[in-house]
Parts: C-alpha cells; sequence; structure tokens
C-alpha cells in the first residue's frame, strides 16, 4: 500500500520496512560514523576534506561561529557512499545527524543537502533524507528539495505519493514552480495518466505560471497517441496563446493531428504559416510527407497529388517514405507510367526503395494488369535477394489469381514456407477468392474448415469471402451459421464482424450488432460509423444513415468531406432541411 503523506505526519519508524523491507534487509549491515552511544566504539568515517593550512575561517570577528558553513570541508564522496551502505533508518539518521556535530558545530547548507539528495537514485532514501531535513534537521521545506524528491518518485513510478508531495508542498506553504508542473505533467503523461497531466496543467494555470515549449509539446503528442484529437487541438491554441512559438516537431504533430481528425484545411493552413515564418521554422519532408499520407488515408488522391507538385515546387527532398506514398497514389490515379518512373529514379534521388516500395509497385502492375511487368520484378527481387515478406506473396498470389493461373497462385503458398514466410489471413483469403471464382468452392470450403481447426486467425476478408462464397453457391445453411457467429463473436471483435456483415451486405444483422455494440461501448473506430453510414446509404435507408451519423458524433469523430455528403443527401431526401442546415454550418466551423 502507498504512503500518502501531510505536512503533520512524523516519521514511520517502519518506514523502510513498509516500503522496502526485503530491499533493505538484503543490504550487508554497515559500521556507520555517528558519535551515538551505540556506535561510540567504532571507527569514525572521516567525511571531512583535508584542511588547507593557508585557510582561515573568516576575518570578522562578529560572525558567529555556529552560523559559518562547513560545505567545503565536506567530502562529498564518503557523504554518498555512507548514504548507500545504510542498511537502517536509525543508520541513515545518526549518519545524518553527525554531520551537525562534527568539524564546527554547524549544520551542512541547504544547497548542499539538496545537492546530496540530487545524487540519491533509490527513491526511499531519497524521501527518508528530505524527512530527516525538515522534521530533525531544521532545514527549511524548499521547492528545490521538493523537486528532487519528487522526480526519483516518479521514477520509481510511486504516483499516490507524488500526489501527496504535492499536497505536502502547498501545506509546507512551498509554492510548486515550472520544474515542479514541468516534471508531474511529463512523467503522468509519459505512461499514460492524460488525464492527471491536464489537471496538473491546470493547476500550473491557476498557478499563473507559464507553461513552456516542452510541457505543450508533451501533452499534445500524448493526447495525439490517445487519439484524442480535440484535446490536442486545444492545447496547441494554448500554446499560441501563451505566445509560445511552436518548433519543427510541435508543428508536425499537429499536422498529423488535423490530418487525423480529417480537419485538411486547418492542416494545411499550419504549412503555409510555416513557410511565411520567414525561414524560422520552414515545413520539411516529415511535415509534407504527414500531409500526404492524412490525404491518402482519406483517399483524397488528387489533394495528394497536390501536396507533392507543392512540395517538389518548394524544393524539400523526397525521402523513403514520400516515394512509397506517391506510388500507391499514382497507381490509385492509374497513373501507372508516373509510379513506374518514380520507383525507378529512386536510387538516382540517393532514396533505397525497401520492400514496402517493391510490394507497392508490385500492386500497381496487377491493378493495372500489367502481369508481365509484375512477374519480371518479382522474380528480380528474388535474383537479387532484396527482402521479400508476406505482403509479396499475397500481392503475387493476387495477380495470378487475375492471371487466372490459379495452380501458379496455390504453388506460392508451399513456396512462402519454404522462404520462411508463414501465410496469413490475407493469403488464404485471397486463395479462397480464387478457388470460389474458378468454381472450385469444395477446395475453397475444406480449406476454411482446416484453418478454423487449427486456430489460424480469421480476419474480417476471410469471413467475408467464405459468406459470400457460401451464399453464391446456394449452401444458405452454412452462410447462416456463419452469420449467427458474427452475431455472437467470440473469435473476431465486435467491431471487426460489424464490418464483415456491413461489406458483405448484411443490413439487419449489422445493424442490430452495431446498436448492440454501440450501447456497450465497443465502438471506438470511426471506420465501423463509415461504414455503416454507407451500407445504408447504398440501400436508401435514409434514416439509418442519420442514426448512426448521430452516433458518431455523440462519439466525439469527426467526419470526412465524403460522410457529410452522405448525410446532407439523407437529411435532404427526409426533407429536414433545417437540420441539413444546422449540420452543414457546424462542419463548415469546424473545417
Amino acid at each position: 500500500m502507498l504512503l500518502l503523506r501531510s505536512s503533520s505526519s512524523t516519521i514511520n519508524p517502519s518506514f523502510f520496512s513498509v516500503l522496502g523491507e526485503q530491499k533493505w534487509s538484503k543490504r550487508p549491515s554497515v559500521l556507520m560514523a555517528s558519535s551515538s552511544p551505540s556506535t561510540s566504539g567504532r571507527r569514525k568515517r572521516d567525511i571531512w576534506a583535508p584542511k588547507s593550512r593557508h585557510h582561515h575561517v573568516s576575518s570578522s570577528a562578529s560572525v558567529p561561529l555556529h552560523l559559518l558553513r562547513t560545505d567545503h570541508l565536506v567530502n562529498m564522496n564518503e557523504v554518498l557512499n555512507a548514504i548507500e551502505q545504510s542498511s537502517t533508518e536509525d543508520e541513515l539518521f545518526d549518519f545524518l545527524a553527525s554531520l551537525k556535530r562534527d568539524a564546527t558545530n554547524c549544520r551542512p547548507s541547504l544547497r548542499l543537502m539538496v545537492s546530496i539528495l540530487s545524487k540519491q537514485t533509490d527513491w526511499q532514501k531519497t524521501l527518508a533524507i528530505h524527512d530527516w531535513m525538515m522534521e530533525k534537521g531544521d532545514y527549511p521545506p524548499s521547492v528545490f528539495s521538493y523537486n528532487v524528491v519528487l522526480r526519483n518518485v516518479l521514477r520509481a513510478k510511486q504516483w499516490e505519493l507524488a500526489h501527496g508531495l504535492v499536497k505536502e508542498m502547498r501545506e509546507n506553504s512551498v509554492s510548486p514552480d515550472k520544474f515542479t508542473y514541468s516534471t508531474l505533467i511529463t512523467s503522468f503523461g509519459k505512461h499514460g495518466f492524460f488525464d492527471e497531466s491536464l489537471a496538473f496543467l491546470q493547476q500550473m494555470e491557476q498557478d499563473r505560471i507559464v507553461g513552456d515549449l516542452i510541457i505543450y509539446s508533451n501533452l499534445i503528442e500524448l493526447a495525439r497517441k490517445l487519439k484524442d484529437y480535440s484535446k490536442a487541438i486545444s492545447l496547441f491554441t494554448k500554446l499560441r496563446n501563451a505566445n509560445i512559438s511552436p518548433d519543427l516537431i510541435a508543428y508536425n504533430s499537429m499536422i498529423n493531428v488535423f490530418g487525423k481528425a480529417k480537419l485538411f484545411n486547418q492542416a494545411r493552413e499550419l504549412i503555409r504559416q510555416m513557410k511565411d515564418e520567414g525561414g524560422a521554422v520552414a515545413p520539411d519532408t516529415v511535415s509534407y510527407s504527414t500531409l500526404l499520407n492524412a490525404f491518402v488515408e482519406d483517399e483524397n488522391f488528387l489533394e495528394a497529388l497536390s501536396v507533392f507538385s507543392e512540395m517538389k515546387d518548394v524544393g524539400v527532398p523526397l525521402d523513403l517514405t514520400t516515394c512509397n506514398i506517391m506510388i500507391d497514389v499514382y497507381g490509385k490515379l492509374d497513373m501507372v507510367k508516373e509510379a513506374d518512373r518514380l520507383f525507378w529514379s529512386m536510387r538516382k534521388m540517393n532514396v533505397s526503395p525497401n520492400v514496402v516500395s517493391y510490394n507497392t509497385m508490385l500492386r500497381v502492375y496487377g491493378e493495372a494488369e500489367l502481369f508481365g511487368e509484375a512477374i519480371h520484378l518479382f522474380r528480380l527481387m528474388q535474383r537479387k535477394e532484396i527482402e521479400q515478406n508476406v505482403v509479396t506473396y499475397n500481392t503475387m498470389i493476387m495477380i495470378y489469381g487475375k492471371s487466372l493461373e490459379h495452380e501458379k497462385a496455390t504453388n506460392l503458398i508451399q513456396e512462402m514456407r519454404d522462404r520462411g514466410i508463414e501465410p496469413d489471413a490475407i493469403t488464404y483469403s485471397t486463395i479462397i477468392s480464387i478457388w470460389d471464382k474458378a468454381g472450385k468452392l469444395d477446395r475453397a470450403a475444406v480449406l476454411f474448415q482446416k484453418l478454423r481447426s487449427t486456430g489460424v486467425k480469421i480476419d474480417q476478408v476471410l469471413y467475408q469471402t467464405m459468406l459470400v462464397a457460401y451464399e453464391r453457391a446456394g449452401l444458405i445453411g452454412h452462410a447462416k451459421r456463419l452469420l449467427h457467429e458474427l452475431k455472437h463473436p467470440n473469435e473476431v471483435s465486435r467491431e471487426t464482424a460489424i464490418l464483415i456483415l456491413a461489406r458483405a451486405g448484411r443490413i439487419e444483422e449489422a445493424i442490430w450488432l452495431f446498436r448492440q455494440a454501440f450501447d456497450a461501448g465497443n465502438v471506438k473506430d470511426i471506420s465501423v460509423f463509415e461504414c455503416m453510414i454507407e451500407l445504408f446509404s447504398r440501400n436508401k435507408k435514409h434514416a439509418n444513415v442519420i442514426e448512426v451519423f448521430e452516433k458518431m458524433r455523440v462519439a466525439g469523430y469527426f467526419p470526412c468531406s465524403n460522410i457529410i455528403a452522405v448525410v446532407l443527401n439523407a437529411y435532404g431526401k427526409l426533407q429536414e432541411f433545417e437540420k441539413a442546415e444546422a449540420v452543414y454550418q457546424e462542419m463548415k466551423e469546424e473545417g
């Protein structure tokens, strides 16, 4: 149980046994320097540095001897060694007391004691020394000593104790400073305690302490990782309002945030602002590739093409990520020649293509039905011993399937195993789809059942493939059993099951499971909402479109422009024009 502290508490005699008995009991018992009766017969440790023969105390007879500082006489290495070897609370406290009694009978300064604290790594000893300073050493409470203790306590992940220390600071009339808050915010945030970090930020603002770039950047990055984009945007606004200039890292994080939140105008505005900074914080390759990726994830390939064009115009160098993204974009826009040209020119730009580059180019060739080029590139990879992975083989299986070379597609499964590459669910779903289209449903069904019995993870594509195959073959009983499994999923998540049902066109089952999952708080992926809206729109179920949209907004998600268009159309079909106007204005305000 963690020890909560207050200013009125005294040192618990069993402190060491409560907070670390096993650790401390294993330390060897070491003779300590002390003038206490229990150690009077022991050899006294020399913690005092040799005095210079030219040293004199003071030229002023008016300065009382007990007020003189003897920090320069203390041998810091001996002090730290003695503290390290202390095995009980009494030994530690006896040694600390000896610092006051030795030499000129004056205690070390607060500054020296804080220095001793700062060199400790054991949070328990740090805390014990600090308690001794305030309760037995008569040192005044200090923000510097508290900051050191907090640092070590937080490194040890003693979260409740850290809260107690902050409370104790205030009870002792010690105001936390920027370093205190920075340590708290960063430590709690780094370990996923986002709400606590925000609470400390609020306390910092109430104390009229202005945050710095590091504090805000850490919180923005944490919010981004947690996909809490609205909080990230709010924090960035606070950063700006505090007249703190973002650096390149902060700008790039926010481009990513705006992109993930589908606020593309704001993301592009940040790029523009960076260009207008006069070179102080110019957008770099990461800035543009982040924006590129945001448009690609939204399937807005024309905008991605525009960003790439701007990137080349301003002379920002291309990197591997950018090239891979653009090969994919060119493929999606049926610009195969441009994709081919970029791929083969990468080495001239001192960018070495990786397995992602090759896999993407293979897929582009396959989708363009340039099977000869795809097979040539695949064999080139093998001849030059370029890395191949499961995606490489899945792509080639798909290509052989499209070219109606079913046996070659099947043979690739054994080839990839021979190379130590294990097939995944996509491999099997591609093979099953090929066999189904070739009229070999019996082979597809046998493989599917074998996969289930051997414990292979069945993904949504594999489920969906078999569901469609069963229905196309008229095996309604098999299809119904799969549907029942998906309504009460054990092997896949509810979100995955919803996507499978929606993409297979199973409206009633999809909406039933969606409502169940939403009410239980299991729908957290924006793609589930979007998939359901598209399903209902295709089937002219406009009221259901609105239902899912409203749930989407309750969950705090920002719809993309395509979904907004679908929703506005649904409102129009239902003749709810005022609601359509309200949604339009709301989305316009949010960018």
